[in-house]
């Protein structure tokens, strides 16, 4: 099992959390998908628990603020939150919730990008952000579907020193990596379909792909991409039942990389 203890590289996708409307309802949805048990934090944290598998840390969710919508947000490492935030505003970007410390668990803040797209930066304290990765149950992957990919990859570039591949037939979609990495970390490209607004969507391992998407449509989400194959492995699309999308996959290419440490 990939678990890591240490705190991940800067500008390496390292968290993800569910703003949802019923946070219960949401622990029941993705329990039966993904197959999480949940911790709770306490009232100190506002009701947010942590999504684990076998006691490590995959993903959190928290109840939704006032204005927001349904959706998962992406969380890149930082060494230093408020400097990032400076890099943010100077590239162009918007600091939509300024740095703030989350008790002993880190400091964090949320901004958007130039083209619309809400993510978060997580600076580590006692709270790393994701423990288990690239397994059954943990985040895998994200790619960001904007409006302007180029200017979304040069943000990108300039906030985290972040490089690009192209993958042939893939248009403008191109995937990252982090400084001196052989492994992607994720892809931005166009928006897809009938998509309005730039957004981030994660993926989570899973066991079997096709188990995933019927468990949840049987527990009132909705699937709106099929599981189909991939060199990749065998992906659904899928929308819970408050509305947030994300994937789901089942790595069926033994090239997962080990991001332990």
């Amino acid at each position: 099992m990939s678990i890591r203890t240490s705190p991940w590289p800067q500008g390496v996708p390292c968290w993800t959390d569910l703003q949802a409307p019923d946070v219960g309802a949401a622990r029941a949805f993705y329990g039966a998908v993904v197959g999480w048990s949940f911790a709770d934090t306490g009232a100190e944290y506002g009701g947010y628990v942590i999504a684990q598998v076998d006691g490590a840390s995959a993903a959190g969710i928290g109840p939704l603020q006032e204005g927001a919508r349904p959706a998962w947000t992406v969380y890149f490492a930082a060494d230093d939150a408020d400097r990032a935030a400076a890099e943010v505003a100077r590239l162009g970007g918007t600091v939509l919730l300024e740095p703030g410390d989350v008790g002993p668990l880190g400091r964090m803040f949320v901004a958007m990008d130039p083209t619309g797209a809400p993510f978060g930066v997580w600076q580590a304290g006692d709270h790393i952000g994701a423990g288990i990765v690239n397994e059954p149950g943990g985040f895998t992957w994200e790619d960001l579907h904007t409006t302007d990919p180029e200017g979304a990859r040069d943000f990108f570039a300039g906030l985290f020193d972040l490089r690009y591949e192209e993958i042939p037939d893939a248009g403008d979609y191109r995937i990252m990596f982090g400084p001196g990495e052989q492994f992607p970390l994720g892809g931005i490209g166009p928006l897809l379909g009938d998509e309005e607004a730039p957004r981030w969507i994660v993926y989570f391992g899973v066991a079997d792909a096709d188990t995933a998407a019927a468990a949840a449509e049987r527990s009132g989400g909705a699937v709106l991409v099929p599981p189909y194959d991939t060199p990749y492995g065998r992906m659904a699309g899928l929308r819970d039942p408050a509305g947030a999308d994300f994937c789901v996959v089942q790595d069926t290419s033994g090239n997962q990389p080990d991001r332990s440490g």
